[in-house]
């Protein structure tokens, strides 16, 4: 698949929440064209929150799609993940689609891709990041997972804020998703 620019989503689990937070920066070549755009989103009556990064088009396509899948599989993440990633492989007008997804339900985080990839972060590295800036948003959220004791959701957030300073395709116009376990696992000790 070829990258994914103009955007950064990031996922990060900690603590029993799942925060999923994307910039605002539409960018048309090297014209920033709007500023304020979501590109997070819930689906499945606000249990599943989903994040993108691509083609908005081919992005809103597969949200559809995904949600469909979930409504089929009654809202169970990994077999609508995998049911949308078999179709998007397959499927002659859905694999020409440019786009990768962060899809999370409270207990985990996956992210997918028009390579029939469905992919969930190693035990314990708890983060996700697509799009242009998102190799930064990973490194800064993995870093912060290990060093702080922020809230998911604060993590996300910085993990953007850091991403928007060094990529162009990425802004500080954040929007944030978060989702939580009915019982939070208890808090793990941070690293000395």
């Amino acid at each position: 698949m070829t990258g994914a620019h103009a955007t950064t989503v990031v996922a990060v689990q900690r603590r029993g929440t799942v925060a999923v937070a994307g910039d605002g920066q539409v960018t048309v070549g090297d014209i920033v064209m709007k500023a304020r755009a979501s590109k997070v989103r819930r689906l499945y009556h606000g249990q599943v929150v989903c994040g993108f990064a691509g083609a908005v088009a081919d992005a809103l396509t597969l949200f559809d799609k995904f949600e469909q899948h979930l409504d089929k599989h009654q809202g169970n993440l990994v077999r609508a993940a995998i049911g949308l990633s078999k179709e998007w492989r397959t499927d002659k007008y859905l694999r020409r689609l440019e786009a990768m997804l962060i899809v999370a339900d409270a207990n985990r985080i996956l992210l997918l891709s028009g390579d029939g990839e469905v992919i969930e972060p190693d035990d314990g590295d708890g983060v996700v990041a697509i799009g242009s800036g998102g190799p930064y948003a990973h490194a800064a959220a993995a870093a912060l997972l290990e060093s702080t004791d922020l809230a998911a959701e604060d993590i996300a957030r910085r993990a953007l804020l850091i991403a928007a300073r060094l990529c162009i395709y990425t802004n500080d116009n954040i929007t944030v998703e978060t989702l939580e376990l009915a019982t939070p696992e208890p808090a793990a000790p941070v690293p000395a």
